[in-house]
């Protein structure tokens, strides 16, 4: 038993090994399958483009393969026309052979199946690969309506934010859905909190994976006197520290003022000589645009405020609200000609 101890760390160097092999083993069997699936896309959808084939003639290449190959899973009737809308959604488009292997098969289901534009087949595309989404993950995100959320964003951010960290704009939304923590619609803020920290897996995921916990009515000392932030974070992408003000009302320009006292805090005594300045994000449960804008216009720390909802919104009046954004955008572009 002595012995075995002896060699631990270097048994799970070995077992590192075999966790890394298996992991690239799966990764290029999906690779192959979604080469296969696109492959055999095509050929279908030249075959009934060039008439030489008829629908009929897919139902009978099912029926053939299901008879002679059984084998063969997923080549039914249904799974050769999904094969087909692969192919036929992303075949002009620039980034299908560097992409579309990165996910499986299933993401890319979800994806076919609950989007309709090649813009947001893209966006979620890029997103899964980006955060390394599981099939549920990826899925919450559609339905959730991510894609309509970021599109229609009107994101209020100081402008110091935007000028020393521009690429923290992107990180953050302007609305999150936290519907997971099933609160009732009168809640206080330590329930959001309490909730948020039980969560914290599904918060990350709505947050964005780069995030880090590091904790939840995090102490500073200051002069004589304790403070409290209400949740701390590391975000990995900006190697900064972010802090969370939750507020279960309307936006105020007053938690401005807390909210810069913790950043600057937060730079002086625990933020680390290589991290860069510590980010602010006041979570309301709504605010006012135009309040929020001129309480940022001056401010000097790089702060944001968003606002959660407790409830999906209904997809369809997200897509009404980006079909609003798109037919605005067409009138101003219209004007300035």
């Amino acid at each position: 038993m002595k012995l075995t101890k002896r060699f631990d760390h270097q048994f799970s160097d070995v077992i590192k090994m075999i966790h890394a092999s298996r992991y690239n083993a799966i990764k290029s069997v999906n690779a192959e399958l979604v080469k296969l699936y696109w492959s055999v896309g095509e050929y279908i959808s030249k075959k009934l483009a060039s008439a030489e084939w008829g629908d009929s003639v897919v139902d009978n290449l099912a029926d053939f393969i299901q008879a002679h190959h059984p084998e063969f899973k997923g080549f039914t009737r249904r799974g050769l026309y999904r094969m087909r809308q692969f192919y036929e959604s992303y075949r002009g488009s620039k980034f299908v052979s560097t992409l579309l292997t990165q996910i499986s098969w299933s993401s890319h289901l979800h994806i076919l199946a609950k989007t309709k534009t090649i813009e947001e087949k893209e966006f979620y595309l890029r997103l899964a690969i980006k955060e390394k989404y599981s099939v549920r993950e990826l899925e919450r995100q559609i339905d959730s309506g991510y894609f309509e959320r970021v599109m229609i964003s009107k994101k209020k951010v100081s402008p110091l934010l935007t000028q020393i960290r521009p690429d923290a704009v992107d990180v953050f939304k302007d609305t999150y859905i936290l519907d997971f923590l099933n609160l009732p619609e009168a809640h206080s803020e330590s329930d959001l909190n309490r909730s948020i920290v039980s969560n914290l897996k599904d918060f990350i995921l709505e947050f964005g994976k780069d995030f880090a916990f590091v904790g939840q009515e995090y102490r500073l000392q200051i002069g004589k006197s304790d403070y409290f932030i209400d949740l701390l974070f590391f975000h990995r992408g900006l190697r900064c520290l972010v802090l969370f003000e939750l507020k279960i009302d309307d936006f105020k320009p007053g938690y401005i003022g807390q909210l810069n006292f913790y950043l600057e805090a937060l730079d002086r005594d625990v933020k680390k000589p290589d991290e860069n300045p510590s980010v602010g994000i006041i979570l309301c449960k709504s605010k006012d645009d135009e309040v929020v804008e001129y309480a940022l216009s001056r401010n000097l720390s790089p702060a944001l405020v968003a606002e959660y909802k407790t409830k999906l919104i209904p997809k369809k009046i997200l897509e009404k609200k980006l079909h609003e954004y798109y037919l605005l955008g067409e009138s101003v572009r219209e004007k300035e000609k």
